[in-house]
């Protein structure tokens, strides 16, 4: 067993049966659920936009190579600067770069998983660069030293009296302050700081290929004054947001919003051809896009598997997912959580490490069931299963347990010999560890389906 292995089985034990952290996720959760049934009404059929959405967004996954080098050159005509990085080091390792070009000491940063993905904040600082985060549940969960707790609400594990308490602790606001006086505080507090940044950093929800364009979906207006006030822009992107044309949005915008926050549209959609161009009064003088592979190449490798590169990181798997609402984002112990995160994460940071999170499901399908673009989210996770084995990526307990259980079911006589009470005793000494101290083993019966048989045949 791995160390992430047994850290996630702590995490898991600890949040599983923490009722405090299950009322709060649980009350988050249950907001999110009712607003995105509101959210829903607008289409008049749902089932047809996800089935479109579907269709193009694996068939841009599909034609990745072409569509890549198309945003690439549109992008560079625009004035923008594309930088290829094959992982974190690559990505970090340019960020560095542009910092010593533009002698930057001070950084803003809308949301983005994807800076979470290569530790961007903690490298930053590192090199004595102020990072802070400026969407607002970003910004509580820097204070508080976590990471992201959900792809969407990265807060969504604290009440609205922990947050008091935070800003309390951190910024000595009374500690009973409400949300709407926190918000009115952060809203001063960064106003300064979009002001004197000297670079801005973002990630991208869609990359356009025919304008060679990035966008921006958010409901703070963050994101807008982290790429429109500093001289910098950087937007740092996965390889697979790609979009081949911009009148593409018009389904894809309406399902993210829909499924990740239950609105018709968000309150702020930007499109970011390039830095500031001549004639023009707002905008970067020089803008970035960092295209990232960082293990996606190896989940576009797998025939299945791949389809987990149309995902638009919605939230909506992570939000109906029994695991992910009994355990959490941060038992997961990566960037990407719940079912999605499950699928790719094997791929992208080492099926040894990370396969445990394949199993960690009840192959519901409700993830499935809810994903705007239709992946098929617990066949890939059987998938992934039936690869780790291929890969042989078990232990040696977990061989001879299947090939003795094998031997076993193939042969009707082993199967009937020992009593019921013998089977049973055999059966707590060996899975009993496996299975829990929470959990009772089943308890097989006196006698087998043979012998009730024959005893119903022979009128007993």
């Amino acid at each position: 067993m791995t160390e992430i292995y047994n850290k996630f089985k702590h995490d898991v034990l600890n949040k599983a049966f923490d009722d405090e952290h299950r009322k709060k996720i649980g009350f988050n959760i249950d907001r999110y659920n009712d607003a995105v049934v509101r959210g829903k009404q607008q289409y008049v059929n749902l089932e047809l936009a996800r089935q479109r959405a579907a269709h193009l967004k694996y068939k841009a996954i599909i034609e990745l190579e072409k569509n890549l080098v198309d945003f690439e050159s549109n992008f560079e005509r625009n004035g923008g600067k594309v930088i290829w990085a094959q992982d974190a080091a690559d990505a970090l390792r340019e960020i560095d770069a542009i910092m010593v070009k533009h002698s930057a000491t001070k950084v803003v940063k809308s949301k983005t998983m994807i800076s979470e993905e290569i530790n961007l904040n903690e490298h930053l600082e590192s090199r004595q660069i102020e990072s802070l985060e400026t969407d607002l549940g970003e910004f509580i969960v820097q204070l508080a030293g976590e990471q992201p707790y959900h792809i969407v609400t990265p807060a969504m594990h604290k009440s609205k009296e922990d947050v008091a308490r935070l800003f309390n602790e951190k910024f000595n606001l009374p500690a009973n302050s409400t949300p709407e006086q926190i918000t009115a505080f952060v809203r001063r507090f960064l106003r300064d700081k979009f002001m004197n940044a000297d670079v801005g950093i973002t990630g991208a929800n869609f990359i356009i290929s025919d304008t060679g364009s990035i966008c921006l979906t958010e409901n703070e207006g963050n994101g807008i004054l982290s790429m429109s006030l500093p001289k910098v822009h950087i937007a740092i992107a996965g390889i697979e947001k790609v979009l081949p044309s911009l009148k593409h949005l018009d389904i894809f915008w309406p399902l993210l919003a829909t499924h990740g926050t239950g609105q018709n549209l968000t309150a702020y959609n930007s499109i970011i051809s390039g830095p500031r161009q001549e004639g023009e009064t707002d905008g970067p003088q020089d803008m970035y896009v960092i295209l990232l592979d960082n293990g996606r190449s190896e989940v576009l490798a797998r025939k299945h598997q791949r389809r987990a590169l149309s995902c638009i990181r919605c939230g909506a798997c992570l939000n109906t997912c029994p695991v992910y609402k009994t355990i959490g984002g941060h038992a997961y112990g990566t960037t990407y959580s719940g079912p999605i995160g499950s699928v790719i994460t094997p791929w992208m940071k080492g099926m040894n490490d990370y396969k445990h999170l394949s199993y960690a499901s009840s192959l519901c399908g409700s993830c499935t069931e809810v994903c705007p673009v239709k992946i098929n989210l617990h066949e890939l996770l059987l998938y992934n299963r039936n690869d780790s084995v291929k890969l042989r990526y078990y232990s040696v307990f977990d061989a001879l347990s299947m090939f003795a259980w094998k031997k076993i079911m193939l042969n009707r006589k082993w199967m009937d010999t020992g009593s019921g009470k013998l089977k049973n005793l055999i059966l707590n000494k060996v899975f009993a560890k496996a299975w829990g101290s929470r959990r009772k083993l089943p308890t097989l019966s006196e006698r087998n389906f043979k012998q009730l048989w024959e005893e119903r045949r022979e009128g007993k």
